[in-house]
């Protein structure tokens, strides 16, 4: 009989969002993905399942991958590489802020991005 003491359980890291409760998050969409969103707010409360990543929040949504540019999570962006890829198994946390934005139009008065 393995001594309780002793016994090894694994707790749940942060960023570890597979316990038993559906993650509650706001997502906000931009520039030319706010078309999918269902009203002028562009933004939604939503309920994922444990162990949710962006792609089900893409597949709720109905927005093809290939128009997302940058996903960021409480401001900052979830993709660390520069590959050009959306990084869609990111796994929001409760409480999380995912926005979601097409491409961004070049402001040719400022040089500079408009946001």
């Amino acid at each position: 009989m393995p001594d309780p003491m002793t016994e090894h359980h694994a707790a749940p890291g942060i960023g570890d969002n597979s316990g038993d409760i559906d993650i509650e998050i706001e997502v906000r969409a931009f520039n030319s993905l706010a078309r999918f969103m269902r009203d002028r707010s562009r933004r939604l409360r939503l309920s994922i399942p444990p162990g949710g990543t962006v792609a089900d929040i893409l597949d709720h949504l109905q927005i093809p991958e290939r128009e997302v540019y940058l996903v960021l999570c409480n401001g900052k962006d979830v993709t660390p590489e520069l590959d050009g890829a959306v990084h869609t198994a990111f796994q929001p946390e409760p409480g999380d802020v995912i926005a979601l934005s097409g491409p961004v139009p070049y402001s040719w008065g400022y040089g500079a991005p408009v946001v």
